[in-house]
């Protein structure tokens, strides 16, 4: 099983493009402490710092998550073992609580991400929402989940599904500290 390591692609994408990490913070509107921060730890903070460097770099999303260059249809079998990308809703790993699997990470050239989500109990101090350009669809296969979107609250339950605009801010959590598991898709336009 092959660890995926996220702040190694961006350092090695960074450098193939003569990008510095001051130059990358600029374009992404992210902090040089925030872009070493990610750079340095197996845990990403949330997606929307992670889209916002994709976008600045000019690659996809999925451009950190595979290492496939495979063109036709993808199958992946529930059998297939793979090393979760870990996102938290702070901005320390100490409180990571969803880890990501991605179910398309050999196709190349995709428009979409989507993703299998382990949702762990939620971090203890406060979360930070996130926002950022594009979709999200989810789909609940366990437990409850909370999504905080903008002022509202959505709670689903096993068998739910929502779908909305990521650039309102947002946040995916556990109900009640139960760990839950969704299918999340994530469409961000480059």
């Amino acid at each position: 099983m092959k660890k995926i390591i996220v702040g190694e692609k961006i350092s090695t994408l960074c450098a193939d493009k003569n990008i510095s990490k001051e130059e990358l913070a600029e374009r992404s509107g992210l902090t040089v402490a925030q872009i070493e921060f990610i750079e340095n730890s197996d845990t990403v903070p949330s997606l929307s710092p992670l889209i916002k460097i994709a976008r600045a770099l000019g690659v996809r999303l999925g451009t950190f998550l595979d290492d496939s260059d495979e063109l036709g249809p993808v199958v992946h079998r529930q059998t297939d073992s793979q090393k979760p990308a870990t996102f938290s809703s702070q901005l320390s790993s100490a409180n990571s609580h969803l880890d990501f699997f991605s179910l398309a990470a050999s196709k190349t050239g995709r428009h979409m991400e989507p993703f299998l989500i382990d949702i762990k109990a939620s971090p203890t101090n406060e979360p930070i929402l996130s926002s950022h350009e594009g979709e999200e669809f989810i789909f609940v296969l366990e437990g409850s989940v909370r999504i905080n979107y903008g002022k509202e609250t959505h709670i689903l339950h096993k068998g739910d599904s929502i779908y909305y605009d990521s650039i309102v801010d947002h946040l995916v959590s556990a109900l009640n500290d139960t760990p839950a598991k969704i299918v999340a898709v994530v469409y961000t336009p480059l």
